[in-house]
């Protein structure tokens, strides 16, 4: 991978804490941090990062996001006496000051700076910076939910000010609301803020109705502020999931962002006493490797929420592991999005289909008023909500559980994720350069007289020679060291992409095989009828219905030439489904003379080593050596390609898919994007 990974810590960042009772308060603690950056030390993880001093912001940067007023305000801490701490805190929601919290704020904007500084000028590709106080919840004139200064909010003013950075892209995966983003961001056009985060109908703490799915941001910016609302407790992995494939990403690569911030607040996995989620620190690893073909790969994760100290070390080593390239874990047992998280998100994608070509053929708003506009139970404070007393009990009944003593909620320590000693091996003609990094691969011996007997009666034709019995030995001697995890990916230059395919799925000690056919023509039958492969046919000339659940075609009436529509393709369709079907060897197959545009052709790829723990091999046709660098940059872990801001996809292609994805939402659950009608009441989380 070009450049690294930068890790931003500073232990002066853990010298404040909470001087007096608060239960809400008191699980924003210094060990958040300290068990964070000792899980990375502990790993190995740290060592291998880029570290990067932290240093104060200056009075003009915190001005980037704040009032003036409000900074001299925040100043004056540093000098006061307890008994002054608790009345100046008194004037903020749930939050507290310490003598040295001005101090410490003023490094976790300094650091997120560095962080900026430090990607934006190629010095790292990415990078996370540990920091605390978080910042997502603070405003302009207020500090709010422990946080003083906004963080991202500043770096997202700091890019586009120092580095004329067009366009900004802030994904806040904290199971909290980060209003303090939205409002700094709600009338701009040139920041998309995405947030998904625990409302239950308003009754959730920040208690906003501008939380909610149809604030989408005013003025210039209406349709720039994406909210998926949690109404229940308990989301997992394929909920999340889900969002990024079916709301998430699809804007997120039409908007074409110069720069990704995350906010990264970890009080969203399993095990977290405010979150009440169940997914696991592994998803963050995925989350993140969707992500990081975003910008050309410049991600920026900033810490905000997480109060289990076990599930927060995990996810952040979970988070930081990937940005350093390393493969993600296999995803287990997914499944569809249940019916609440479903209903979150056909409100979003209805809401926001006026604003993004991509989600023009949403499904149409729900009929009556969404449940999230007529369960709200009362504000906070004593005021009524809708359903005047009754809503206040049922607030009230809920806080009783919550404080209630919980069970301790137990979940698998993630696996230790083994990087392959050789990332990338290519089996080219002597006459093909092998690009830089990657090596050229040669088995340690030959095939014996039996295997080749094998071989030449299995897949050749008599008059081919013993150099074809050779490469196909070849082919399947790297496929057995990616299966044995010596080798992370690979690429072939081959005689026939047909033949190499139908080896490979039949040669294969995986269980589960996905096959991604790009081009016109025809899959073998008897990959078809090999029920171990699920074959994704892109641009394929077959009539639009599934041949069978295990063979998906999608046609495209311009071809690849509507890198728009493909891409919508891959994010509402091949991803789903490869992620559901959990394969143990992802297969890239392409057609000959089969053209893609180079950055199209890079983020498939990319995107695809999410699958199979990075086991992905390409197969190309020998005589097309062209894309052969641009595809070992993408193997060896580089960023694909910016696309650019995306234009609408062909109405016939995106009605094509839609109905593709309705056909097939029954076996492949994961393609869903709202819930059933007769089941859309009903809340399984």
């Amino acid at each position: 991978m070009k450049m690294g990974t930068a890790l931003i810590y500073d232990e002066e960042m853990t010298k404040y804490k909470l001087l007096w009772v608060d239960p809400v308060c008191k699980i924003e603690v210094p060990e958040r941090l300290i068990v964070s950056y000792e899980a990375l030390v502990k790993s190995g993880l740290a060592d291998r990062c880029v570290s990067i001093p932290v240093r104060e912001a200056t009075d003009a940067e915190i001005l980037l996001a704040h009032s003036e007023e409000y900074l001299e305000a925040v100043k004056k801490t540093p000098y006061m006496h307890l008994e002054e701490l608790m009345t100046f805190t008194q004037k903020y929601g749930d939050v507290y000051f310490h003598p040295n919290i001005y101090h410490c704020a003023k490094l976790a904007v300094g650091a997120t700076l560095q962080l900026v500084d430090n990607v934006m000028t190629g010095k790292v590709r990415n990078g996370m910076a540990l920091v605390r106080p978080p910042g997502h919840h603070s405003q302009s004139s207020a500090a709010n939910g422990f946080c003083v200064f906004n963080n991202v909010a500043i770096a997202a003013q700091y890019a586009k000010k120092h580095y004329k950075a067009k366009r900004v892209l802030i994904v806040d995966w904290d199971v909290h609301h980060g209003q303090g983003v939205q409002y700094c961001f709600e009338d701009d056009p040139s920041v998309l803020y995405f947030s998904w985060h625990r409302y239950e109908h308003q009754s959730f703490w920040p208690n906003l109705k501008e939380s909610d799915f149809d604030s989408v941001g005013s003025g210039k910016g209406a349709g720039f502020n994406v909210n998926v609302p949690w109404n229940k407790v308990g989301m997992g992995n394929s909920d999340y999931l889900a969002v990024f494939f079916h709301v998430l990403l699809p804007v997120a690569y039409e908007f074409s962002p110069d720069l990704v911030f995350i906010c990264a607040g970890f009080d969203s996995a399993i095990g977290d006493p405010e979150g009440h989620m169940s997914a696991t620190p592994d998803i963050f690893a995925h989350l993140t490797h969707l992500l990081m073909n975003l910008a050309d790969g410049k991600v920026c994760a900033v810490l905000e929420g997480g109060y289990n100290l076990t599930s927060l070390a995990q996810s952040v080593c979970q988070t930081v592991q990937t940005l350093l390239g390393d493969p993600a874990p296999r995803p287990a047992q997914l499944g569809g999005a249940c019916e609440s998280a479903l209903e979150s998100i056909h409100s979003a994608r209805s809401i926001h289909k006026k604003y993004w070509s991509c989600l023009q053929h949403a499904a149409a708003p729900f009929p009556e008023e969404p449940s999230s506009k007529n369960r709200r139970p009362a504000q906070q404070g004593g005021s009524q909500g809708p359903e005047g007393d009754a809503g206040g009990d049922a607030q009230r009944e809920e806080e009783k559980v919550e404080e209630k003593e919980e069970e301790e909620i137990v979940w698998p320590e993630p696996l230790r994720r083994v990087a392959p000693s050789l990332r990338s091996a290519l089996l080219l003609p002597d006459a093909v350069e092998c690009p830089d990094g990657c090596a050229r691969f040669s088995p340690a011996h030959g095939p014996g007289p039996l295997e080749r007997a094998r071989l030449r009666k299995s897949y050749l034709k008599e008059s081919e020679d013993e150099a074809s019995v050779t490469l196909l030995y070849n082919l399947t001697a790297l496929l057995g060291q990616m299966e044995k995890n010596e080798i992370r990916n690979g690429l072939a230059l081959v005689p026939d992409v047909s033949m190499a395919a139908t080896l490979l799925t039949s040669a294969s000690l995986s269980k589960r095989v996905l096959l991604v056919w790009m081009g016109e023509g025809p899959v073998p039958s008897q990959i078809i009828e090999d029920e171990k492969t699920l074959v994704v046919h892109i641009d394929s000339m077959e009539p639009h219905e599934a041949h069978s659940k295990y063979y998906i075609p999608i046609p495209l009436k311009k071809g690849c030439g509507d890198t728009a529509g493909v891409m919508q393709a891959v994010l509402g369709l091949l991803l789903p489904l490869g992620y559901q079907y959990e394969p143990g060897l992802v297969l890239l197959a392409r057609w000959p003379g089969y053209q893609v545009e180079g950055g199209l052709w890079q983020q498939l790829t990319c995107l695809l080593q999410g699958l199979a723990l990075g086991h992905t091999l390409v197969l190309l046709q020998e005589n097309e050596t062209a894309p052969v660098g641009i595809t070992a940059s993408c193997l060896l872990g580089n960023a694909a390609l910016s696309l650019g801001p995306l234009v609408a996809p062909g109405p016939e292609d995106v009605g094509s898919f839609e109905r593709l994805r309705l056909r097939l939402q029954t076996d492949w659950p994961l393609l869903q994007t709202t819930a059933p009608e007769k089941r859309r009441n009903k809340m399984d989380c």
